[in-house]
Parts: structure tokens; sequence; C-alpha cells
């Protein structure tokens, strides 16, 4: 089996129930980024709500740069949102004693600007606090009955956490080049090259650990050994100081977590440590790896809860969603629970942090 096969594990509710095509045109697929950031109003730093369509976001951070005349590394933003969609996200400029820059030239269809505030701070990667997608799936061939019960069953206990098919490249190349510089022990030289793979090797770990808790049916259920997380946050604690019916379970408020692999030692009790090495092990290489490349291990939540989920059907062959993601999580995991998307490879959007 090819590693583009081996991305994505079991889906958790039995579906797919049907196929659809995914970002027939970009407005199929809206993000907005959520941030939970008071505004000082004032500051040397000038944040920019931007809109954008048919560009990614380090292209608009470029765009930014050229017409302002900031140096790119001084252009920040919270998040990386696809070329194929239509986004809201924030960015900022760092410009210390200088006026707001004339951006009049930039704004165009592809790029708006929606709001503007100066604030004291730079904006930093994973800032926003959520993400909020509205995606119309076309040309539906499904039941929509099967489809709505399976809704139901998705806003009520969440779906596998998975890292989407975008994070590993077109046809899964960025993981063939981490398996690579992995075979060599070698970093690449290019740090942004390097950053990629070794986050492509952290979240296939991760999501074969995820794709085998789903098969053995325990990635939405409490294992003695397990380490917890909230939705929000990044720390972590261990099962045994959850009190039994914690209403914050049932809420999708905590959730067990996987392993982002790393040098350290995993705080999981021995019956889950028994079980995440079982599947590292069949992948000693990237794990040495990630070891090497003095990478800390850190966890990640297995159960993705979905937020304000809504759906209709504007015509039988059109199925429209809206709903909240955190940071850092995949709509493509919602949707590959609903239907099998009949478009190109890695279509879903990614709340990246």
């Amino acid at each position: 089996m090819s590693d583009a096969a081996q991305l994505l594990g079991p889906l958790a509710w039995g579906g797919p129930y049907g196929a659809a095509v995914l970002k027939a045109a970009p407005e199929d697929f809206r993000v907005t980024e959520i941030l939970d950031i008071e505004m000082a109003g004032e500051g040397e730093h000038l944040w920019l709500l931007i809109e954008k369509r048919g560009l990614n976001t380090e292209e608009v951070a470029r765009q930014l740069a050229r017409v302002s005349g900031v140096k790119l590394r001084d252009i920040s933003y919270a998040g990386l949102k696809d070329r194929k969609a239509v986004t809201s996200q924030w960015f900022s400029l760092h410009l210390p004693g200088q006026p707001d820059p004339d951006l009049t030239l930039l704004w165009s269809e592809s790029i708006k600007c929606l709001d503007r505030c100066r604030h004291r701070r730079k904006l930093q990667r994973g800032a926003h606090s959520a993400n909020r997608f509205a995606i119309r799936l076309t040309q539906l061939r499904a039941d929509q009955q099967a489809l709505d019960a399976c809704l139901v069953l998705m806003a009520e206990q969440g779906v596998p956490n998975y890292f989407g098919p975008q994070r590993f490249g077109w046809d899964g190349n960025n993981l063939v080049d981490a398996r690579n510089w992995a075979e060599r022990c070698a970093l690449p030289p290019a740090k942004g090259t390097r950053s990629r793979l070794l986050s492509t090797a952290r979240s296939y770990l991760f999501n074969q650990v995820l794709a085998q808790r789903v098969q053995d049916g325990s990635w939405n259920k409490l294992l003695p050994g397990d380490c917890l997380a909230f939705t929000d946050s990044r720390s972590h604690f261990a099962a045994s100081r959850l009190v039994d019916d914690d209403p914050r379970w049932a809420a999708l408020d905590i959730h067990p977590t996987g392993p982002m692999w790393g040098r350290g030692e995993p705080p999981v009790g021995s019956d889950t440590l028994s079980g995440e090495q079982s599947v590292i092990s069949a992948e000693p290489q990237l794990a040495a790896w990630l070891i090497s490349a003095d990478m800390e291990h850190s966890r990640r939540i297995l159960r993705l809860p979905i937020k304000a989920l809504t759906w209709h059907y504007p015509s039988p062959d059109c199925l429209e969603l809206e709903f909240t993601l955190p940071t850092g999580c995949f709509a493509t995991a919602v949707i590959r629970e609903l239907v099998a998307l009949a478009d190109e490879p890695g279509g879903g959007l990614e709340s990246e942090i």
C-alpha cells in the first residue's frame, strides 16, 4: 500500500454515505478566523483583517510587503489558509514610528480589507481561537436521511482529529521527502523545508496512532492510561485526575490525546504507552529522525469537537454546512465522514497553527 493510501485512517461513523464535489468554486469554501483579542487602538503594529480569494496566505503576505515597503519578515499572520477558498484572516505589519502605508493599489477582487486597527504587539501564530467554516458540497449523490443521522452523531460526539491530506502534500509527496531525509539521518538545510517535513512526519505518526484507536473503538473513550487535554489548551493531565462522570467529558471539553512524536517520555500510563509505541515502532526511521531533530514530545487531542454545526439542502444535489473548529484542525476530518470527495486531493481547508 502506498504512503498516499495510508495518510488517513478509518472512518468513525460508518460513512461515506455518498459522493460530492468540494470547492467547485472558491465561494464553496469560506472560512473566517475568530480572534478573541482586544485591540489597543494604538501601537507600532498595524493589524489588517483581509478577505482573500484565489491566493494562499504567503502570497498575500508577499503582496503586502511589496505594496507597503515593509520587509516580509515584519509581516505576521495567525494561520495558513488555502488558495482555492474565500477566507478572512488577520495580518500584522510592523511599522515602528511610521504612519499607515497606502495600500490602495493592493485592494482588488482577490484581496479586500475588511477591518484595520493599531495594536502594541505583532500577531502571533495560532493567536486566533478558532475558525468558522461555511462549506457547500455540490454534485451531491447521497442518502439525505443517512447524512442527517451521521451529522447528528458528529455534532454530539465529534470526529477523529486526523491531520488532513493537504498536510502531506500532493499525493503524499511531503511524506516521501521526509522519509528520504530520515533514511539519510539528515535535515534539509532550508528552514522552511525542514519545518514542513518535520511537521509532516509528526502528523503522519499521530494519524497512525489515531487510526489504531479508531479501529479498536477507543478514540472517543477514556482509557486508564490516557493523557487528557482541554479543547483549547496545550497543557495536559493524567486521566486519573478526571472524576467519574465529569460533565466536561460529555460536553466535549476534555479529550484523550495522542503523540506528536519527539524527545522526552510520553506522559501516558503503561497501557496507553504500549499501544502508542506499538504503532510508532512500525516507523523507526521517522521516529528516530524527529528525536534527532530535537523535536519535543507534545500531545494533540484525538477527538475533534464540532461547534455550532448546522446544515441544510438548498437543492437535492447540494449540502451546505457551517461549523467552528479549533485552530490546527481540519475541515477534511469532518467532511470525509460524510461523503467521498470527487475533487483534487487535499481539498479540505486547514485551520493551521
